[in-house]
């Protein structure tokens, strides 16, 4: 399985930057993973935030193939624990190919969320898109060794 995160903008914080590399590095003998850096759309360049969502839209939906499996991360998604993630993330292994999408600041369009199989929230607080990138990265590499029996966990 080939498992990408789509990501509105890029990642500025260097110590945000650092604990990604990190758990990258961590990843690389479990899971192909990749980072793709979607081009975020200026409000000075748009009239108002529902434009913008759509022109991120069709960048995100420009970089996804139909046989890719599109999961949003969305605050308004269904809240997991680390365990129910790690079960999820297993279901997901016979897929050739998902994708994880983080939105912009305004959050995503209609059109992603209709092309997403699920959608899924990391927590009930808001958080940067810089921290949500992070904290993905993190829970993925937890479910992996939940799913694999090493003790990170607990």
């Amino acid at each position: 399985m080939i498992l990408r995160i789509l990501q509105v903008g890029k990642t500025r914080s260097g110590w945000i930057k650092e604990g990604i590399s990190e758990y990258l590095k961590r990843l690389e003998p479990l899971i192909r993973l990749e980072i793709v850096d979607i081009p975020d759309v200026s409000l000075k360049t748009e009239d108002n935030p529902e434009a913008v969502k759509a022109k991120e839209a069709a960048l995100c939906l420009k970089r996804l193939a139909p046989e890719d499996r599109l999961i949003l991360l969305d605050e308004r998604g269904e809240t997991k624990t680390s365990l129910e993630f790690a079960a999820f993330l297993n279901t997901l292994s016979a897929e050739r190919s998902v994708a994880f999408l983080i939105g912009g600041v305004y959050g995503t369009h209609s059109s992603l969320k209709d092309r997403a199989s699920a959608c899924l929230s990391l927590s009930k607080l808001t958080f940067t898109h810089q921290l949500a990138r992070l904290f993905l990265i993190e829970q993925i590499y937890r479910a992996l060794m939940i799913n694999h029996g090493r003790s990170y966990h607990y």
